[in-house]
């Protein structure tokens, strides 16, 4: 092979390199990120942090909730009565299970909420399901679901 032709070889691949779209893990990395400020806003109890997370017709079924929360007012109301009941409480987020759909994400894992209970620490373990929809540059919680999780069977 002739110099000129090797030359020629290497310029073109480097050129088809660079054009060629490479797949990154950036969504899945950005819904992880929204899920962690969910965490860290409920864990603040910050009832104004945690609501502006979710899209305007988001819908919320919390885990101590008997009714589906599907409006912001709602979703507020159940907030406020959460860090009523009970002050401190804080989520910790365990393994996730992150799929993006074109501008829609399903987040599902599992968290566990810890308080303080006449000088005890108590933990409840529970499982959540977020999807997400884009919005701009921020990933808009439109349906979270979360439930404690049951006991193993015996």
């Amino acid at each position: 092979m002739r110099p000129q032709h090797w030359i020629s070889g290497l310029v073109l691949s480097i050129a088809l390199f660079l054009t060629t779209p490479i797949a990154s893990a950036e969504p899945k990395e950005d819904v992880g990120a929204a899920t962690t400020k969910w965490s860290e806003a409920f864990s603040e109890n910050s009832v104004e942090r945690i609501v502006a997370l979710y899209a305007k017709d988001g819908v919320l079924w919390g885990t101590a909730s008997p009714t589906v929360r599907a409006d912001p007012a709602a979703i507020r109301a159940y907030y406020e009565g959460t860090f009523k009941a009970v002050p401190g409480v804080k989520a910790s987020l365990g393994n996730q299970l992150i799929r993006i759909y074109g501008n829609t994400a399903v987040n599902t894992g599992y968290y566990s909420f810890s308080f303080v209970k006449d000088g005890e620490t108590k933990s409840i373990p529970a499982r959540f399901s977020f999807t997400y929809v884009k919005d701009g540059q921020n990933w808009a919680i439109v349906d979270h679901h979360s439930s404690a999780m049951p006991s193993p069977p015996k």
